[in-house]
């Protein structure tokens, strides 16, 4: 299979030297990229800045923000077999950038802030993707819940959900647990390695093109 992945955070800028973002580790999607490869499948990485080293015999695109991101896969989606999102996007940019160093002169500061484009959601509805569309849901509460909705509305194939809030897994660990998340079941993957995990995530990516699943 051809298996586009987007992994890591975005950084939306606020000045020179500062910018938004989020925990993630860009990990996960990295292992998924390492395991795509063992399997035997081509990968197109689209990836956030990370300190990780960049897998090998992939096609890599480094990116930085939100929209780089959404270009890069508008620019990339086509011909997929599967696309797998697991990069942790930020969900607002600050509406403008200056371009000098703010200075600390007052005792507060106002940020406005802007939604990013909806690059999940952006693949059946603009792109007019017609793959396995595999998407992640980090959540806090009602896991099962949130992410089945969350299939619904980005009319994915599947939700890999996983549960922020426990200690020692997700956001920053070699490790996690998580859901998949089917349009009719869901299948419990107990908590291993990102890299354990990621082949068995890839597996029933396969299974789902191959409508062996």
């Amino acid at each position: 299979m051809n298996i586009l992945v987007t992994a890591g955070a975005t950084r939306e800028p606020i000045d020179p030297v500062r910018y938004l973002t989020n925990r993630s580790s860009g990990k996960m999607g990295y292992a998924l990229a390492n395991a795509g490869t063992t399997l035997g499948h081509r990968i197109t990485l689209i990836s956030g800045p990370t300190n990780l080293d960049i897998p090998p015999n992939i096609d890599f695109i480094p990116v930085e923000t939100a929209q780089e991101m959404l270009e890069a896969v508008k620019n990339n989606i086509g011909g997929q077999d599967a696309a797998i999102f697991s990069a942790a996007v930020a969900d607002y940019r600050p509406s403008s950038f200056s371009d000098k160093k703010i200075k600390k002169t007052a005792d507060s500061l106002t940020l406005e802030l802007i939604k990013n484009p909806d690059i999940l959601g952006s693949a059946r509805l603009q792109f007019k993707y017609d793959g396995i569309l595999v998407g992640f849901a980090a959540e806090t509460e009602n896991l099962e819940i949130n992410a089945r909705e969350k299939l619904c509305r980005k009319a994915c194939d599947l939700i890999v959900a996983n549960d922020i809030s426990q200690k020692g897994i997700g956001f920053d660990s070699d490790h996690n647990e998580v859901l998949l998340v089917y349009p009719e079941r869901t299948r419990l993957l107990p908590m291993d390695s990102k890299e354990r995990l990621a082949h068995t995530i890839i597996e029933a990516v396969h299974e789902l093109r191959t409508g062996t699943g």
